[in-house]
């Protein structure tokens, strides 16, 4: 049942890109509109089952201040599908798992294993070709521009993940994290709106019925599902689960919206998928709590 949980929130999440190029609307209007409909759903689910919440005061704020980083990766992404598809763009975000994994080295001294050393160059070769190399068939209005605003979105979604690790280091509910972490980058997405083209909130339809499925689906039933089932199965089916999203994202573009990347473009895709499985592996036999996935 734990792994049919991992899957489902997998398969949640994958529909992000999807929804949010269906709904039509501007990067900022959607990245608000999916925190905005999540967090009343949040706050009723973390409502319930606040009794075992033991988090402190700091840890709750620290959660809070993480919503910047997840705001800033939203608009990032958002703006990124724009350019380069929702399938590509959610590939080059999940390269977030590799980021952390150098962060962790950086920062908190965390020795990589021989698999992440030799995947990290893998990934950075992926990504220079994803982004078209130049060439006049690559897929995308602006690829490059795309790949550049995806990375972005990965630095800082790898941010957000070692802040909120550390938010909710008791493994609470994870509802109350993810509610005050939605609620930081709510805040984020409004102020930083007037830079970044501003939020159109008059509501339009069919727009925001898939606002609405992308912020039920995945910001709360996906990240829900996956941060209850990652901490509960193995290392192997853990690096499976964070590479289904971006395949399946891949997939669902390639139906729904005809996207079409060139030879290069999935030769590339193919690197990065490749080196976050390896280094997803790596770092779930070595974390205790696996890296979700992105966006």
């Amino acid at each position: 049942m734990t792994l049919l949980a991992a899957l489902a929130g997998a398969l949640a999440i994958s529909f992000s890109g999807i929804f949010f190029e269906l709904s039509g609307v501007d990067p900022v209007t959607g990245a608000f509109f999916r925190l905005a409909y999540a967090l009343p759903v949040l706050f009723v689910i973390w409502f319930v089952f606040r009794h075992r919440d033991q988090r402190t005061m700091q840890k709750r704020l620290l959660a809070f201040g993480s919503g910047f980083l997840m705001g800033v990766d939203m608009i990032a992404w958002h703006t990124a599908i724009g350019y380069i598809g929702a399938g590509l763009s959610t590939l080059i975000a999940n390269s977030q798992v590799v980021i952390v994994a150098i962060a962790a080295w950086l920062i908190f001294r965390e020795r990589p294993s021989r698999q992440i050393l030799v995947a990290i160059p893998v990934v950075m070769i992926g990504v220079a070709l994803v982004s078209g190399l130049g060439q006049e068939n690559a897929f995308g209005s602006n690829p490059l521009l795309g790949t550049l605003l995806a990375l972005v979105s990965a630095v800082f979604y790898a941010a957000f993940i070692l802040v909120f690790r550390n938010a909710n280091d008791i493994q609470a509910p994870p509802a109350g994290p993810l509610m005050e972490a939605t609620a930081g980058g709510l805040v984020t997405v409004l102020l930083l709106s007037p830079f970044t083209g501003g939020i159109d909130f008059a509501p339009t339809w069919p727009g925001h019925a898939w606002l609405i499925a992308l912020a039920l689906g995945a910001q709360v039933g996906g990240w829900l599902l996956i941060g209850y089932a990652l901490p509960r199965i193995p290392a192997v089916e853990t690096a499976t689960i964070i590479l289904v999203q971006p395949v399946l994202t891949m997939i669902w573009a390639s139906m729904i919206f005809d996207e079409r990347p060139s030879t290069i473009q999935l030769v590339g895709a193919a690197m990065v998928l490749a080196g976050v499985g390896f280094v997803a592996v790596a770092r779930a036999r070595s974390v205790p709590q696996p890296v979700p996935t992105t966006v």
